[in-house]
C-alpha cells in the first residue's frame, strides 16, 4: 500500500478515536444531568416566583381550537399557553401538578377560566403532559412565574 493510501485512512482514525473519547461528562464540566429547555423561550436559565400552590388546574376542550382568544391570537390546543384571570398576557408560568411533580412551562395569552375553583386552564397539549390520569380533567396544581 502507498502511503497516500494510508495517510488519509491514518487521519479518518485519528479523528474518529479523538471525538469518540469526547463524553458528555468531559464536554459539560462533569455534569451529566438532563435539563429540559422551554419550549415557549427556549432559555434554560430561569428564576421562578411561587405564585399560588394548592389550586386547581383545567384544560381547553377542543372545540375552541381556532378561535380568537382575549389577546387576539388564535386558540390552538396543541401548543403551550394558558388562561388566567389576571396575569398579563405573555407572562410565562411552570405549572407543577403537585401529586406526580411533572411540570409545563406555558405562556398565558387568554382569560378564563370563569369559575372561583379553578385557577387555570391549561392548552390539552400542556395537560396531558403532566397528568397522571388522562380521564380525569382537573389536577391539584402550584404556579410560579418564570422571570
Amino acid at each position: 500500500m502507498s502511503m497516500k493510501k494510508v495517510l488519509p485512512f491514518a487521519f479518518l482514525l485519528l479523528v474518529f478515536f479523538v471525538l469518540s473519547s469526547f463524553s458528555a461528562h468531559t464536554a459539560f464540566g462533569g455534569h451529566t444531568s438532563a435539563f429540559v429547555i422551554n419550549p415557549v423561550s427556549d432559555t434554560v436559565s430561569q428564576n421562578f416566583t411561587v405564585y399560588k400552590t394548592d389550586v386547581i388546574a383545567t384544560y381547553y376542550h377542543d372545540k375552541f381550537n381556532g378561535r380568537k382568544t382575549s389577546s387576539g391570537e388564535r386558540f390552538d390546543n396543541t401548543k403551550y399557553t394558558a388562561a388566567h384571570k389576571s396575569l398579563p398576557f405573555g407572562t410565562q408560568v411552570r405549572v407543577t401538578n403537585l401529586t406526580n411533580g411533572k411540570y409545563v412551562d406555558v405562556t398565558v395569552n387568554d382569560r378564563g377560566p370563569f369559575s372561583k375553583k379553578l385557577e387555570i386552564d391549561l392548552t390539552k397539549k400542556a395537560f396531558m403532559e403532566i397528568t397522571g390520569n388522562k380521564n380525569y380533567g382537573t389536577l391539584k396544581v402550584k404556579i410560579e412565574i418564570i422571570e
